[in-house]
């Protein structure tokens, strides 16, 4: 069975008109993905996942919130052109092999590197080819990954650059370390599923009333963790809060993101005034890039935490911040980092700093990527949910074939072999960009 042909795909889904996304420095974006489809020359089996009998196939994605969509996809076409002619069990037998192949092309390196639009698209192709390799052995990804040997899931991940902080050899032993109780923690999931916060409230676009109605909603469904946008006016941010705070009562938990629109005094500032509401984390108070910002901060609004990471473009970003201490929560993204090979590597990472993850999902498909990160953490890499929670975002799940599965605010394991990143053909055919029946005949600039 080999890979034969790709597709990419500009989707483009309209959430500027209901201001869902909506926050201080993204006043409207339009949720979007490049979407990859890998097709091969193999018959879907029973257990593959596949929603339409066929031949096997693997879909992936990055996230995006509108213009600029389509200088991805042309990057990820070029990216996923070398997959052709792949044997899909090889590559399932060698996703760092794989990985480490697509990233080994000088010429594409040279317009990163291993940041900005080229980054995206090789976590797009990524993606695409970890959902494909979990449908070829008929498993969800956190859990091939979760039943890989130490030694195998190292070798998965990009290691490159982070020697100072974390060895291979190192990470071998954390691996083993935890061996012995991932029987009994896969048992907890299953039972218990990975708890998340609710961000379906907060979007700054929102009026009160709207705010209001939907933590209620939220909290029926079982959320007692929220999370704010702020950063616009510091009135608004300190009404939107009291009124949060008296909504989800005083053992709730409450959470403010700015989406880097302060510098460094001005985060202090502000969310020194917002702190009596009961802060239990800031998350990008300032520019992603400034590690030593980030640190001031964290110093200078305790006991009010710091999460950040959806911005940091690789895994070396995440060695700096680490060890640097400027960050107390690391919110890696599904669709910024280079697919699961870099994720694993920077999950070891944060174990190896006892820092927790708690991945950014605020974005068209992340949902349906991050549960697996924060499964494989729990039962593979740090050995525990303590401190951790998991973004969820009430939006677009609906345009995919098997959406995340959310109950008590918390992630279900649902078992379906792959990556979650298959969308609905309808979907894909009605907000294809720019063609698209959604699109076509609109204003669009």
């Amino acid at each position: 069975m080999q890979i034969t042909d790709v597709d990419v795909t500009d989707v483009r889904f309209p959430t500027s008109v209901t201001k869902d996304g909506s926050d201080a420095m993204n006043k409207d974006g339009d949720y979007s993905a490049v979407y990859v489809t890998l097709h091969t020359s193999g018959t879907a089996g029973a257990g593959s996942g596949n929603s339409a009998e066929g031949r096997l196939t693997g879909y992936g994605l990055t996230f995006t919130i509108g213009r600029g969509n389509d200088v991805v996809a042309l990057a990820a076409e070029q990216i996923a052109a070398r997959l052709v002619g792949v044997d899909v069990a090889a590559m399932a037998a060698d996703m760092g092999g794989t990985y480490r192949r697509l990233t080994d092309d000088s010429q594409m390196r040279w317009l990163g590197p291993e940041k900005g639009a080229v980054h995206l698209a090789l976590a797009a192709v990524m993606n695409a080819a970890w959902d494909l390799a979990g449908r070829f052995v008929g498993k969800p990804v956190w859990r091939m990954l979760a039943d890989m040997t130490p030694e195998e899931l190292v070798d998965v991940a990009d290691m490159r650059y982070l020697a100072d902080a974390l060895t291979p050899d190192q990470a071998v032993q954390m691996l083993r370390a935890q061996e012995a109780g991932k029987a009994a923690r896969i048992a907890q999931l299953e039972a218990t599923g990975y708890p998340c916060y609710t961000t379906a409230a907060g979007w700054l676009g929102y009026s009160d009333e709207k705010m209001l109605r939907i933590i209620g909603e939220q909290a029926e469904l079982g959320f007692g963790h929220v999370k704010l946008k702020v950063g616009g006016n510091l009135e608004d941010d300190l009404r939107r809060c009291a009124l949060a705070r008296e909504a989800i009562g005083p053992e709730g938990t409450l959470m403010i993101d700015a989406n880097q629109v302060w510098d460094v005094p001005t985060a202090i500032d502000w969310i020194t005034q917002l702190e009596p509401f009961g802060l239990h984390w800031v998350e990008e108070p300032t520019s992603p890039d400034d590690i030593l910002g980030h640190r001031a901060i964290k110093e200078g609004i305790a006991p009010v935490k710091v999460a950040t990471g959806e911005h940091c473009h690789n895994r070396v970003m995440f060695k700096q911040f680490l060890a640097a201490g400027a960050m107390d929560f690391c919110q890696l993204d599904a669709g910024r980092l280079a697919s699961l090979n870099e994720i694993v590597a920077v999950l070891l990472l944060a174990a190896r700093f006892d820092v927790p993850v708690c991945p950014h999902a605020g974005g068209v498909g992340l949902c349906e990527m991050v549960q697996h990160a924060s499964m494989l953490d729990f039962v593979a890499i740090s050995g525990t949910r303590e401190g951790r929670l998991t973004e969820y975002v009430d939006h677009l799940h609906e345009h995919f074939a098997h959406p995340v599965r959310v109950a008590g605010g918390a992630y279900q394991v649902t078992g379906e072999p792959g990556y979650n990143t298959e969308m609905l053909p309808a979907s894909v055919a009605e907000f294809r960009f720019p063609d698209g029946p959604y699109w076509s005949g609109r204003h669009v600039g």
